[in-house]
């Protein structure tokens, strides 16, 4: 776990992921996901390395997931803020935590799919490879900016 100095956690811990809050963030409001059943929901948090940001004790604020073979190659999604949330830094911080935390387990390729946060990934080092949509972050070399 770690923590801000505002009070927010990020965690690796899944039994903290609140499944009935994510699924609707996700469900109702992520344009990549619209309508996207629970089961299915419940099923790609349980397929993949999901992470949450808290307020200090208490509810969950953010939500990602990071799909990986666990040796070369990891992809991030399902990216996601609550609206009241925005404008902290938190998904930027989120983005910074999982670059380094994957960098440091030795993969060498993390890639997304966006096509509207491209602010929020490029300065952790992700770069285009299909403009305007893919972007990948070279987990090789040093990043452009924290």
């Amino acid at each position: 776990m770690h923590e801000r100095e505002d009070g927010y956690e990020l965690s690796s811990d899944r039994e903290r992921i609140d499944l009935t809050r994510v699924h609707r963030w996700i469900s109702t409001d992520a344009y990549w996901a619209m309508g996207r059943p629970l089961e299915r929901m419940r099923a790609a948090l349980a397929g993949s390395e999901p992470y949450g940001i808290y307020e200090r004790g208490g509810e969950q604020v953010a939500v990602a997931r990071v799909v990986t073979d666990g040796a070369v190659f990891a992809y991030l999604c399902d990216v996601y803020v609550e609206p009241a949330h925005r404008g902290r830094g938190l998904g930027g911080w989120l983005v910074k935590h999982l670059r380094d935390h994957y960098a440091a387990r030795g993969l060498t390729r993390f890639v997304l799919v966006t096509r509207d946060a491209h602010a929020v990934y490029a300065p952790h080092g992700f770069t285009d490879v299909e403009p305007g949509r893919w972007m990948e972050c070279d987990l090789r070399t040093p990043a452009h900016s924290d």
